[in-house]
């Protein structure tokens, strides 16, 4: 595992101004500067200043920000994007990084300033500042049908980013049916059915968040092998009749208890032999890394839920182990996020 550079006096200041450091990824995003660059790359800041409709002055700001981070480089007169980016629109990636982007200005900042106090009371202070009276994100979303809708959005931004991660690495050879447990607006589902096309899948999750993966699966005319129910993960059985149990992006929300609540829910609806699939960020067992994971936590502790952490490789072990599954393995992903699969067999 990679291990944390020592801190130069730059990464202080990075740290320092982070939330600047932010701010002038937005800017470059939400004036349409990298999009600018991407099809135009060279432009002078006169040229620039006229496309984007910016006088002298802020062009200076926003090109001294976005080159001083690494964003933009410049060239003679001329600036263009860095490689990163490049890349990002190369691969059609980087509407994903837009809605992401969006997805902490309006979701994440918010929430943020209630850090330490989440800190200090071991719990999701931040969520204070969603409508609504439910004690996690989730069942709040609904008292607010235009952020409930940028949320699901961006999550399907999240999830297009680390889905290779998941098709790639998910086996579901000899599987025939996979019950998505939490499986949100269906766009995990979607992926890997499109990738395993003998494998029939069901969304579990919310009444509200099935109706609008209902509407995604018949998008993607998919309907016949994706089916939806509705139920409260904790409350209701699981229906029977799978081989598989997959737990995308959720296992990071709840406490270690509930999860092995959650576990053993999927070890009782499966049969001898069936499989659990966990997919989501992980931190590493040696407790300094990786940065997404150390950053993206301050999200995890401040909002979704009362015990949201990205967890250890190794403790998802010790729940298998208690839920009564054998057999994990690990298959990190490899990518720039640190997403992976764990999986283990009943």
């Amino acid at each position: 595992m990679a291990h944390a550079s020592p801190l130069t006096t730059d990464g202080l200041v990075q740290i320092l101004f982070g939330s600047s450091a932010f701010q002038m990824l937005r800017a470059g995003s939400d004036l349409g500067l990298f999009t600018l660059l991407h099809r135009r790359p060279g432009l002078t800041p006169p040229e620039i200043g006229r496309e984007l409709d910016l006088e002298e002055r802020p062009v200076q700001i926003l090109l001294l920000g976005t080159t001083a981070l690494g964003l933009t480089v410049r060239r003679g007169d001329g600036y263009e994007n860095a490689d990163v980016l490049n890349g990002l629109f190369a691969e059609g990636t980087w509407e994903i990084v837009e809605d992401l982007v969006e997805y902490e200005e309006r979701i994440v900042r918010p929430a943020e300033v209630d850090f330490i106090a989440s800190l200090r009371e071991n719990t999701n202070v931040g969520l204070r500042r969603i409508k609504g009276t439910g004690e996690d994100l989730y069942h709040r979303l609904s008292a607010d049908p235009e952020l409930e809708q940028l949320f699901y959005r961006c999550m399907r931004s999240w999830s297009r980013l680390s889905n290779p991660v998941l098709v790639e690495k998910a086996d579901l050879t000899g599987v025939r049916s996979v019950l998505d447990v939490g499986g949100g607006d269906g766009v995990n589902a979607v992926a890997l059915a499109q990738a395993n096309p003998g494998v029939e899948f069901t969304v579990l999750d919310l009444p509200g968040t099935v109706e609008i993966a209902r509407e995604k699966i018949a998008e993607h005319g998919l309907s016949d092998r994706i089916s939806v129910r509705a139920a409260d993960i904790f409350a209701d059985a699981y229906p029977t009749g799978h081989d598989c149990v997959l737990f995308a992006n959720q296992l990071v929300i709840w406490s270690p208890q509930e999860n092995v609540r959650l576990l053993r829910k999927a070890y009782a609806a499966l049969p001898d032999g069936g499989r659990v699939l966990v997919f989501n960020a992980m931190s590493d067992d040696s407790g300094d890394g990786p940065l997404y994971a150390a950053l993206d936590n301050v999200y995890f502790a401040t909002l979704p839920a009362a015990s949201s952490t990205i967890y250890r490789w190794g403790q998802y072990e010790e729940w298998f182990a208690a839920a009564g599954f054998v057999k994990p393995e690990r298959l990190p992903g490899g990518r720039w996020t640190p997403h992976g699969v764990i999986s283990a067999v009943k």
